[in-house]
């Protein structure tokens, strides 16, 4: 390095720099004994993905706000937020998200007997819906039977009294003729609405 006061260039070691060249091309030649990363296969998710919780409510944001509070969908995997329900869908089921949990996008291949099992459990919830749904309409209908009931009872009810205001014409409401009663001296015993 010269050391002349007019001389302000920065000048490079070029021994120095060659030691370092030599050592990354020694290091870049032996081959690495690291075997690849054995993810997981592909597989359900054991939780429900909530997308209605923020939905409708107004949130007021600065700049202290964490980004987990910020507007938007957080994911607390992959530490990004995502400004509507169909890309947050997108993120979740996408390469990079599942690589971050430590998935690979491969799908395990299902064995004739694990499908027999499944049809056999999707078998059972539909005979039981037809059961709940059965249930149901056996309720339904004895309420359907019980209003009909009281519709007729009360149809009985006024026919009969329609009937007996028609036959007994002369009879008062005590089951008297009225001018028996008026001998007698009373009208009735009180309990009838229909005396005047």
């Amino acid at each position: 390095m010269t050391m002349r006061p007019d001389d302000h260039r920065r000048k490079w070691d070029k021994n120095e720099y060659q030691k370092l060249a030599q050592e990354r091309l020694q290091n870049q030649s032996a081959p690495k004994e690291e075997e690849p990363v054995q993810r997981e296969n592909l597989k359900r998710r054991d939780y429900k993905v909530d997308l209605d919780s923020k939905l409708g409510k107004s949130v007021v944001i600065n700049k202290n706000t964490p980004t987990s509070q910020s507007g938007g969908y957080y994911c607390n995997v992959c530490d990004c937020v995502v400004k509507d329900s169909i890309n947050f869908l997108d993120h979740i089921n996408g390469k990079k998200h599942q690589r971050n949990l430590g998935m690979s996008m491969k799908v395990e291949r299902s064995t004739v007997d694990q499908v027999k099992e499944r049809f056999q459990q999707n078998k059972k919830k539909m005979e039981e819906k037809q059961k709940d749904y059965e249930l149901d309409k056996r309720l339904r209908e004895a309420k359907e039977e019980e209003d009909r009931y009281k519709e007729h009872r009360k149809e009985k009810r006024k026919e009969r009294k329609r009937k007996a205001e028609e036959n007994g014409g002369d009879f008062g409401g005590n089951g008297l003729p009225d001018d028996m009663a008026a001998i007698m001296g009373f009208s009735g015993f009180g309990g009838s609405k229909k005396n005047l």
